[in-house]
Parts: structure tokens; C-alpha cells; sequence
């Protein structure tokens, strides 16, 4: 008992003296850098800069389009509305609450890409447009810590009727999450307390109200990212109640005699064994979970992130990434013989196998999950298969959420889409400049693309990791406080070679890790031009031990042939067809590339067709496309038919490719990701 009396004093000194003043290491994405079982930590923000290539092109367009035009519309009391809602819960305004019960999590989210912003270009804009609005959130906020401006301006009208965390489904715990998450990136960009503070105050109300809640009550949560907050709130103010309170969180999952599968909470979190429910809660959930093992080393939260992640990724994820198959389903799906224990489940993950193409929902914000969940493990583990699955999501399922020029959005990513289906799905087909109703996914996405300099390199004891690839800037500190700065040159993704070189060394041994992504084979690796002598094995991290010194030069050179990709031949509705790859880039098809005679759905690859990279621009991006020459299935007329004779009839047509993030930006139009191939 002494022991942990003086453990959690030591912390909270601790706390005072970081919070006092920010430490290296302490200004991280995700900050890993105290956390007792992550073996890695992150480069502090502002870092790592974009000099050329893909993601600064995408980083540029989030700067000067993506960021101002989603605070323009959330400004717009006729659209977003969130800054409305916060004025009228401060009283500032009157009116009703407009928009649905996550918005405050969702304004968050684009405040937290702001800050990231800010992290990066020191903007002054940004640092006041900041600090005016986080002026607005302390006078919304309520005396006692709580925050959320749809029960906040209840109360206003009818102050005996409103109560907080009555109704599962408004998403105060969510909301509260993105606040903390946003709150503590505001501090690490800026080292201002203002907006912390309220984060203080709105995690101690967590805290209290955990404390005395019925246990029904303290279990209506839903949509968890308040596990990722409170844990980041623990890791900025070392504050022992936080850890507590995120071990807590976890604890009481599953007990409660309402849950649901769509929630994740119908059985324990430590009894789970796959994935389930609706797909961007689980995810959450999962980065979350792993998360408090970061900090508590509990090995029963492991074991149950380490099946659900062999789960999704062997039997449940997309080409793409995207995660969630189905629009509506039920759970347990065909294997209970009650039906009382079969529930409703939306926007989820489906059966093993279950990958519909036309109907695959895989919203952008489960996209935007995975990414954090995979980062979260690669932290902990060092593993390169969780890297992996983030570069591709990266690339693939999370960048298809947004246009090439930064204004409009998917909610939901599907891998076919056709005019000829003759049912329309609730969410549109084709990017929109506002979501109506569930606007969650646009800011995801933004701040995502903000953040992704954050993921390109870790830190650890023996040296250097890297992450992901393309120009950038590296000014960052080893785990001893040693300074080092190198530049990479690179256009990856279009193209495989590497060239890293150090600009500052400390003038001693350490190690450089390069990944050697899953997909790469015959990877060559060179150190001043001569060969590193290390074996180079696909999926993993290379490690080059060396003495490094000024001009010292890495080169990793990656193979990116064409590559065509099947899947299980247990998921249906891709049986005898082919995705086409190139590096991390998942490739489709538009029918805006073919003859007007042609649809896509009448394509088909053969082993016989090369298909050759073609650098070309979409919306001013410079995109490598693959061309070449396919069959033409001339299949006649399928109107008002379910089946018919096979034809025989076939001839060639030009084709061409794109990057599958880059689909519909060239106007209406049908696509195809998984085509018919004859080997």
C-alpha cells in the first residue's frame, strides 16, 4: 500500500514538472515516450517536414484547402453549425442545438488538425483562431467539468428534465475523447494550458462521475474514443486517476445486461476473439485497449487485441484497408439457433468472408481507426505487419474519403459502383461538399492527412525507425537527447527508391530500421553505395548497425512491379477475379477511361496483358496510372434477366487504371476494383 501511495505522489509531482514545461519527447502525436510497454515512442511534431511528392502535395491541399473549407462550413450556421451550438450553450446565442449528437466530438477533430497545422508552420492565424475558440469552449463548459453542447443547451430550457449520460446514443464519452485528444495536441503544438485546462476539468468530471454512477449508467458509452483521450490525458498530466480511470473503462465492458454485439459490450472485452459490431466503435475500441496495455503491460488485453487482429486481417478487411462490409446485418449471423441472441448490427464488420463489393460500406472514419489501432501496436510491438496494414489503409481506404482537391467526401468507400444496380443505398455514390447528419468522416480524414508526417518515423533505444516513405526532413532527438538530422529524397509511392542522408549525426553507433513492406520482394539495400551486408526479408524492419557521420547515405531500392492480387476463394463475390497493385497502391477501374460502348463490368485481365505505369494528372495531382489492352466480354443485353446463356463473343479494348483514392474525381461515373481474369 505505501508503495502505491508513493508511486502515484511521484507521478503527480511528475505531472507538475511537465506540465511546467514541455520535455523532449514530449511533444509526440501519440506520446509513447514514458509508456513502460511500447517499444517505440514518436518523433515530436513538427519534426518531420514534407519537402516534395505525394504527401506533401496532399499535406499542401490540407493547408490552403482542406482545413479552411471544413472551418468554413462548421462556421456556417446553415451547414455545420458547430460553433453555433457552442455559442448558444454559453449563452452568447439562443436557439436549438442543430446537427447530430457527436458534432462536438466532430468540431474537435478538426480543431485537433489545426493544431497539427500549427505544429508544422507556426501560422499565427492559427494559434489566434485557436485560442478565440477555445475561449468559446470555456464559456460553454459547465463549472463542474462537463461539456456537450446538446444537454448544455437543454438545460438552458428545461434545466429539470435534462440529465447527462441519460441516453447512450447522444455520445458524450465520444465527444469528451476527441476534446481530450484535441486538447493535449494543442498543448504539445503550442505549450498553451488554455485549452488543457478544460480538458482537466472535463476528465475529472469523467473521473468523478465513474466513481459514483450506477454501473448501468457508468457502462452507456458508445463510440469509445474517450479510452485513447483519458489515456493521453494520463500520459500529458501523469495524473494516476487517469490510468485508473482508462483501466476502469475497460474493466466494466461487457457487463451489462442490454449490450449489444453492434456496440461491443454484449460479453466482456477480455472474452472477445473476433471482430464484431459496428466497425469504427471496434476500432476505437482496439486503439483504446491497446493503448491502456501501453501503459499497464496487462498481457488478457493483448491476447484478445492479438485475435481480433488476426480476425480482421486474415478474414475480414478489404484490399483497401476499409473495414466494415455490411450496412445493416445481425450478429450472431446464422450460427445461434435462438433467435432472442440475435441482435441488430449496422455499419459492421460481417461474417468471416463476407466482402461485398457493390454493398461494402467501409466508412472512412473505420478506415481512419484502423490507422490508429495498427500505429497503436506498431508502437508497442515493432512489428512491421502493423505498419504494413497502416500503409495501406493510408494509401487506400482512408485517402479514397476525401477528392483530390480537398472539398468533398465519402462517407462510405465501396470497391464496385454501378448505374445499372436498380436500388440506390443511403449514403451517396458520389463525394459530396457536406454529409448531411453524420458530417464525421470529413473532418477524420483531414486531420489524418494532417498527422501522417507523425507516422513516417519512430524512436526507441538502439536508434532510428522508418516508417514510411517520401520527401521529407528529419530534425528529431534519440532516446539519449543526441541530435540528428537527415533528408529523404524519394517519389514513393510511384517509385521504389530510397535514398536517406544525414545531415547531423552524434558521432557514435546506432541502429537504422527500414521497413521492407510485406508487398516488396528482391529489396536492395546500399550504405555509401556499397551493399549493407544485411539479409532483407519482406514484412519486417532491416537494421543497419554504423558509426553514422555527416553525408553518410542510405539506399533502399523496392521493386514495384504490377501485381495481381486474389483472395480466399471462400469470399464469394470475388471468385476468379483480381485486384491489380502496384507498391501500396490498390488499382480500378473507371468507365470514364473506356469506350462508350464499353462498361466496366465487361473488362477482363488475362496473365497474356501487361500493363505499364503512365504518369498522367487528375485535379492537378500527379497520379501514375497503368495501361495496356484487355477483353471486351461482349455479353449482349441483360434487361429484366437474372440468368442467361454464356457468350462467347469477345474483343480488345484500350484500358487504363487508376489509383483507387483517386476514383471520382473526373465527374459521374462507374468503377470496378475487382475485375475478372483468365489465367
Amino acid at each position: 500500500m505505501k508503495g502505491e501511495v508513493m508511486k502515484r505522489i511521484v507521478l503527480m509531482l511528475l505531472g507538475i514538472v511537465c506540465l511546467n514545461g514541455l520535455q523532449a519527447q514530449d511533444k509526440a502525436l501519440v506520446n509513447t515516450s514514458a509508456s513502460p510497454y511500447a517499444k517505440l515512442s514518436s518523433v515530436n511534431m513538427g519534426d518531420v517536414t514534407w519537402t516534395n511528392g505525394f504527401w506533401a502535395d496532399r499535406f499542401k491541399v490540407c493547408r490552403e484547402t482542406m482545413i479552411p473549407n471544413l472551418w468554413k462550413i462548421y462556421s456556417d450556421p446553415k451547414l455545420g453549425h458547430a460553433i453555433q451550438n457552442f455559442e448558444i450553450a454559453a449563452g452568447l446565442d439562443s436557439g436549438q442545438h442543430v446537427g447530430p449528437p457527436f458534432q462536438d466530438g466532430d468540431f474537435y477533430k478538426l480543431f485537433e488538425a489545426v493544431a497539427v497545422m500549427y505544429s508544422a508552420t507556426h501560422d499565427p492565424k492559427l494559434d489566434a483562431l485557436m485560442d478565440n475558440t477555445i475561449a468559446l469552449f470555456a464559456k460553454a463548459q459547465r463549472t463542474d467539468g462537463y461539456i456537450h453542447t446538446p444537454t448544455l443547451i437543454d438545460e438552458r430550457q428545461n434545466p429539470k428534465k435534462t440529465k447527462a449520460f441519460e441516453d447512450r446514443l447522444n455520445f458524450e464519452t465520444y465527444n469528451l475523447g476527441h476534446l481530450m485528444t484535441a486538447a493535449c495536441i494543442h498543448y504539445r503544438a503550442t505549450g498553451k494550458k488554455n485549452f488543457l485546462d478544460i480538458a482537466i476539468k472535463a476528465t475529472d468530471y469523467l473521473y468523478r462521475f465513474y466513481k459514483t454512477a450506477s454501473p448501468e449508467l457508468a457502462r452507456n458509452a458508445i463510440c469509445p474514443s474517450h479510452y485513447m483521450g483519458v489515456v493521453e490525458m494520463y500520459r500529458t498530466t501523469h495524473d494516476p486517476k487517469y490510468l485508473e480511470l482508462a483501466k476502469n473503462l475497460i474493466d466494466i465492458r461487457g457487463f451489462m445486461k442490454d449490450g449489444t454485439d453492434d456496440n461491443q459490450d454484449r460479453i466482456p472485452f477480455r472474452q472477445q476473439t473476433e471482430a464484431i459490431g459496428h466497425a469504427v466503435r471496434a476500432n476505437y475500441l482496439y486503439a483504446g485497449a491497446a493503448d491502456v496495455y501501453a501503459e499497464t503491460g496487462d498481457t488478457t488485453l493483448m491476447h484478445t487485441l492479438n485475435l481480433v487482429w488476426n480476425d480482421v486481417v486474415n478474414r475480414k478487411l478489404y484490399v483497401t484497408g476499409g473495414c466494415g462490409a455490411l450496412y445493416d446485418g445481425v450478429s450472431p449471423d446464422g450460427t445461434s439457433y435462438l433467435l432472442k441472441d440475435v441482435q441488430e448490427v449496422h455499419q459492421a464488420y460481417g461474417r468471416d468472408y463476407q466482402l461485398p463489393n457493390f454493398t461494402a460500406h467501409n466508412e472512412t472514419c473505420a478506415s481512419v481507426g484502423n490507422v490508429l489501432w495498427n500505429w497503436r501496436m506498431l508502437q508497442i510491438t515493432g512489428d512491421a505487419k502493423y505498419a504494413d496494414i497502416m500503409e495501406l489503409t493510408l494509401y487506400n481506404g482512408m485517402l479514397s474519403g476525401i477528392s483530390l482537391d480537398g472539398t468533398k467526401f465519402f462517407y462510405t468507400n465501396p470497391l464496385s459502383v454501378s448505374d445499372d444496380l436498380p436500388f440506390r443505398q443511403r449514403w451517396s455514390r458520389d463525394r459530396v461538399g457536406y454529409i448531411a447528419y453524420s458530417d464525421c468522416c470529413p473532418p477524420n480524414v483531414v486531420r489524418t492527412i494532417a498527422e501522417v508526417s507523425n507516422y513516417a518515423y519512430n524512436i526507441s533505444d538502439k536508434g532510428l525507425w522508418v516508417n514510411l516513405y517520401g520527401g521529407n526532413n528529419l530534425s528529431t532527438k534519440l532516446k539519449d537527447g543526441s541530435e540528428i538530422r537527415l533528408g529523404q529524397t524519394s517519389n514513393y509511392p510511384w517509385n521504389g527508391r530510397v535514398n536517406l542522408k544525414f545531415e547531423q549525426t552524434p558521432g557514435k553507433e546506432f541502429s537504422v530500421f527500414l521497413r521492407i513492406p510485406g508487398w516488396c520482394k528482391n529489396a536492395e539495400l546500399m550504405v555509401n553505395g556499397k551493399p549493407a551486408g544485411v539479409k532483407l526479408i519482406s514484412g519486417t524492419y532491416a537494421e543497419i548497425n554504423h558509426k553514422w557521420k555527416k553525408g553518410d547515405q542510405i539506399t533502399l531500392n523496392m521493386p514495384m512491379p504490377v501485381k495481381y492480387i486474389e483472395s480466399n476463394p471462400l469470399v464469394e463475390e470475388t471468385r476468379n477475379q483480381v485486384a491489380v497493385k502496384r507498391g501500396p497502391i490498390v488499382y480500378c477501374l473507371e468507365s470514364v477511361d473506356l469506350p462508350k460502348r464499353d462498361k466496366v463490368n465487361q473488362i477482363a485481365l488475362s496473365s497474356r496483358l501487361s500493363l505499364n505505369p503512365q504518369l498522367i494528372r487528375i485535379d492537378n495531382s500527379n497520379i501514375v496510372s497503368l495501361t495496356g489492352i484487355a477483353d471486351v466480354r461482349n455479353e449482349g443485353n441483360w434487361s429484366n434477366k437474372l440468368y442467361k446463356e454464356i457468350s462467347l463473343n469477345t474483343s480488345t479494348a484500350n484500358i487504363r487504371l487508376i489509383p483507387y483514392y483517386a476514383w471520382d474525381n473526373r465527374g459521374h461515373t462507374n468503377m470496378e476494383t475487382w475485375i475478372p481474369f483468365d489465367r
